[in-house]
């Protein structure tokens, strides 16, 4: 199986958080598509791409989804944000150990959900509120959208994630320019009337599961 790679592009300097996907310094970073698909094929199969950057502190990451079928109705952080329209990075920043990994997951609210995975279903760290609230999150819908939205709509999500929040869970070894990370990009809306699970890197796995870290792809820093 080929792995799915992607160039992290290094910014000269830090870029507003407004989840414009138009805006300059996201033009010169190629797009990855999220358009592999997990369990049965969704009947509306939403378009998602998604871009990353980093300097010397944080990571970029925007999503862009033209989508159906959206809904959104949890507000609280570490809810159960992947039962509604939800973009989701899982990353393992320490090169030394690529099976331990965080997962980010927002919903198309703004609301976000963060774990530190050691052993995927088994050990696992839930990150603490306030350091969670150290993500800058941008978005372009309401936090609640109920009911479903039907007809078409694109919706952005971008953040920026501090590096440093990053090590009071994980030891890091920080993106330059020959550094290579293992991640995965996904889409997800468990509990809405279009259910589906769409990955960037191919998960080979009969029943829907985003927590396999052997199924990663790369990230090759710039």
């Amino acid at each position: 199986m080929n792995t799915s790679v992607y160039e992290v592009l290094r910014l000269n300097k830090s870029i507003k958080i407004n989840a414009d996907w138009d805006k300059p310094e996201w033009q010169k970073s190629k797009a990855i598509l999220i358009e592999n698909y997990m369990g049965p094929k969704p009947k509306f199969h939403p378009a998602v791409q998604a871009k990353m950057m980093y300097d010397d502190e944080n990571l970029y990451v925007i999503f862009q989804v033209k989508d159906r079928h959206v809904r959104c109705i949890t507000k609280d952080i570490n809810g159960p944000v992947w039962e509604d329209s939800c973009v989701e990075f899982f990353f393992s920043p320490d090169t030394s150990f690529p099976e331990k990994y965080f997962n980010l997951e927002i919903n198309c609210g703004g609301t976000a959900l963060m774990h530190y995975n050691v052993i995927a279903g088994k050990d696992i760290t839930e990150l603490e509120t306030n350091d969670i609230e150290k993500i800058e999150i941008a978005h372009s819908l309401p936090q609640i959208i109920d009911p479903e939205i039907t007809e078409p709509v694109t919706w952005t999500i971008e953040y920026r994630i501090p590096l440093a929040l990053l090590e009071k869970y994980s030891h890091v070894t920080y993106p330059k320019s020959g550094i290579n990370w293992k991640a995965n990009f996904y889409k997800i809306a468990e509990n809405s009337s279009n259910p589906h699970y769409l990955t960037w890197s191919v998960v080979n796995n009969e029943i829907p599961d985003f927590h396999l870290p052997q199924f990663f792809g790369l990230l090759k820093f710039q």
